[in-house]
C-alpha cells in the first residue's frame, strides 16, 4: 500500500454536483430546495494533511465491512484505541487490523473473519500504527 498520490488527492478533493435525487425511502420535504456541491472533504476527511487512502487486499475484515477492493480513508493525526480498526507495520509489514489491548497490557490485531487467527504480537516485535481508519469507501457492483 502506499499513499495516495497528487492526482487522486486531486480527484478526491473535486466538488461533485448531484444532478439529480433519487428516492431510497420516504422522500424529505427538503429534496426540492437544495442543489448546490457537495465537498466530500467536508464529509470524509477531519485532517486532510494527515489523511490518506490505501486500497485493501484480502478479506480478512469482512466482518467489519471492509471488503477486498475498497478503500479505506486513514488519518494518521488520530490515536488508535481500543477496537480501533487500524493500519499498522508489524516488522516491517503493512496490515489492515482491529488493534486490541487485552487486560495484561499486550496488544493483540484482531481479524474480522474468522478463517484468520488474531495476531498476537510477540514481546519483541515492532509495531507501529500507521494511522486509524475513520471510513470504508465500499465498492458496489
Amino acid at each position: 500500500m502506499r499513499p495516495i498520490s497528487d492526482t487522486q488527492l486531486a480527484r478526491l478533493r473535486t466538488i461533485f454536483v448531484a444532478p439529480i435525487a433519487v428516492p431510497a425511502g420516504f422522500p424529505s420535504p427538503a429534496q426540492d430546495y437544495y442543489n448546490g456541491p457537495i465537498d466530500l472533504n467536508e464529509h470524509l476527511i477531519v485532517d486532510p494533511t494527515a489523511t490518506f487512502i490505501v486500497r485493501v487486499a484480502g478479506d480478512s475484515m469482512i466482518g467489519a465491512g471492509i471488503y477486498d477492493g475498497d478503500e479505506v480513508i486513514v488519518d494518521r493525526s488520530l490515536t488508535a484505541g481500543d477496537g480501533s480498526v487500524v493500519v499498522a507495520i508489524l516488522d516491517g509489514e503493512l496490515t489492515l487490523k482491529r488493534i486490541r489491548r487485552g487486560r495484561d497490557g499486550r496488544v493483540r490485531l484482531q481479524s474480522e473473519n474468522p478463517a484468520y487467527p488474531d495476531i498476537e504480537i510477540p514481546e519483541f516485535a515492532s509495531l507501529e500504527v500507521w494511522g486509524v481508519v475513520t471510513r470504508c469507501l465500499h465498492h458496489v457492483v
